[in-house]
This record gives C-alpha cells, structure tokens and sequence, in this order.
C-alpha cells in the first residue's frame, strides 16, 4: 500500500485528486522551510532574491493547491498533454495573483504538476506508485510532446537550456526526471540510510544537485561561470564532509553569502528537492 491508496482514488476519484496534491503542497513547504539554503528563500532569508521572501512563497504554495488537484484528475481521467498545460497556465496565473506578479514557483508547477498527473495516472490504472512506474508513465503518456520545445515568452529556463545547450525542466520531464530519481532521490535515501536526520538528508541532497545538474536558474543568473563557480562551492562542502562536519550550517551560511554576492540563485536544483520530496512521499511504503 503507498500513501495515496488506489481505493481511496477508485472509492473517490476527487479524494485521490485531493491527497495527491496535498502531497505536492507539503514537499514545496519542505523545501521552502529548510535551512540554510545558499542563494534560496527560507525563513528570515531571502537568499539573492530582492522580490520576495519567505511569506510570498507560503502564499505562491498554497495558491497552487486547485492546480494541482486540477492535474491530477484530468491525468486520471486519461487527458492528454495539452490539458495539463492549460491548467499549468492557470496556476501560474494563480500564483502570480497570490505573490503580485513574482515568479515563485513556475518551475515547480512544471516539475511538480508532471509528477503528480503520473501520480494520478497510476492509481487509476491501478499501478503500484514507485519510481519505476512514474517514470514510465511520464514517458508513455507525454514524452513525445515533452520533447517539442515551444516558444514560451518570459520562460528563462528555456532560453538558457538554448543558450547553453542545456537540458532545462522539459527535457528532464522527457527522459523521466533523471536528475530526481537518479540524483537528488538517491542523495536523500543514502544520507538517512547513513544515519542523518530529517534536515541534514534534506541538505544533502540539495547540495549533491546544485553540485552535479545543470541548473538553468544559475545560468540565468551567472552565465556558464556562474553555474561552475555554485557546482564548485557545492562540491568543495561536500567533499568537505558535507552534512556531517560540525561546522555545517556555518559553512552553508558563509556559501550563501558567496552565493548573494554573485545573484546566484540555484532555483532548479530547489525545484528538483522538492520533486524528490514528493516522489519520496507518494512511493513510501505506508
């Protein structure tokens, strides 16, 4: 039995809907909540953002919640690609109503919405939710029209993704989330299995993916040097001992005032977080 049971969602469609989406809400507000973050917003930080702080991302999150039960039931009921993205627009819609126009969270509705229609689609196929069968559900159902690049206008992730011949947010949802099951997830996994609590496995696999994926915010922000110089930051901390050295939330404070100095914000790899924390959530064994 996974958290989000298939007789909850065949017993009532919209209770499954529902139960998926508080499962999204609840890894933004875990990733939101952690701390220290370098260059992210958490509470009584702003990280390198100017525009908003923690309380825009509390209103942002739970603007998002109707989006993405939205998500979730239309994947139930088989939709196509097409939908998911119209009620994708809708919720960023939302959540600029709710932060007064600051893009909070446009990555995460991508990222998260994705997931959780897979989430969706399982159950009412009566799949077990696990990691396997949420990747190929995201291939099956809409890898090929993931994998068509629109133009879509104020979208930073896209255009660094052609800037740079990154891979960014779309290509990742095509091939399955690679960076989230095959990075962060496993990061996460690996520091409890070692022994570290909650917050230190959190950091940890926040650390290995600003380390180790290309993340489209920091090219946004600091070009290809920028991305290198927070990759290396991240790897220095953790072959410095990473989570496990006594000094740790000190030297993440100190890397995120290198972070501020240079605007880096590594807002994909937080996206992706809060993605492991979602999939983790919905695949654990009740």
């Amino acid at each position: 039995m996974t958290i989000v049971t298939r007789r909850a969602m065949g017993r009532d469609p919209s209770a499954g809907a529902v139960a998926i989406a508080r499962h999204a809400v609840a890894s933004l507000h875990a990733e939101l909540v952690l701390a220290p973050k370098p260059g992210l917003v958490c509470p009584g930080d702003r990280g390198s953002h100017d525009d908003m702080d923690a309380s825009t991302m509390l209103r942002s999150l739970f603007a998002l919640r109707h989006g993405f039960v939205a998500m979730a039931a239309a994947a139930a009921r088989g939709t196509g690609f097409a939908t998911l993205q119209s009620i994708g627009i809708e919720a960023e819609r939302a959540m600029r109503r709710a932060t007064g126009g600051v893009n909070t969270h446009r990555g995460a509705i991508f990222n998260l919405g994705l997931l959780v229609a897979a989430t969706a689609s399982c159950e009412a196929d009566g799949l077990p939710v696990t990691p396997t069968s949420l990747r190929e559900t995201l291939r099956a159902r809409w890898g090929r029209s993931l994998r068509v690049r629109p133009v879509v206008e104020g979208s930073h992730g896209l255009a660094m993704a052609a800037r740079y011949d990154a891979g960014g947010a779309r290509r990742e949802a095509a091939d399955g989330f690679p960076s989230v099951f095959g990075i962060v997830l496993p990061a996460l996994q690996a520091a409890r299995a070692a022994g570290h609590d909650e917050r230190a496995a959190r950091l940890h696999a926040l650390m290995t993916g600003i380390a180790t994926v290309e993340d489209t915010n920091l090219l946004y922000r600091g070009g290809r040097d920028g991305l290198l110089f927070a990759q290396g930051l991240a790897r220095d901390f953790l072959d410095g001992g990473g989570v496990a050295r006594p000094d740790r939330d000190a030297t993440l404070r100190i890397t995120g005032r290198a972070f501020v100095a240079r605007r880096l914000s590594p807002g994909g790899s937080a996206d992706l977080l809060a993605a492991a924390l979602f999939v983790d959530r919905v695949t654990r064994v009740a």
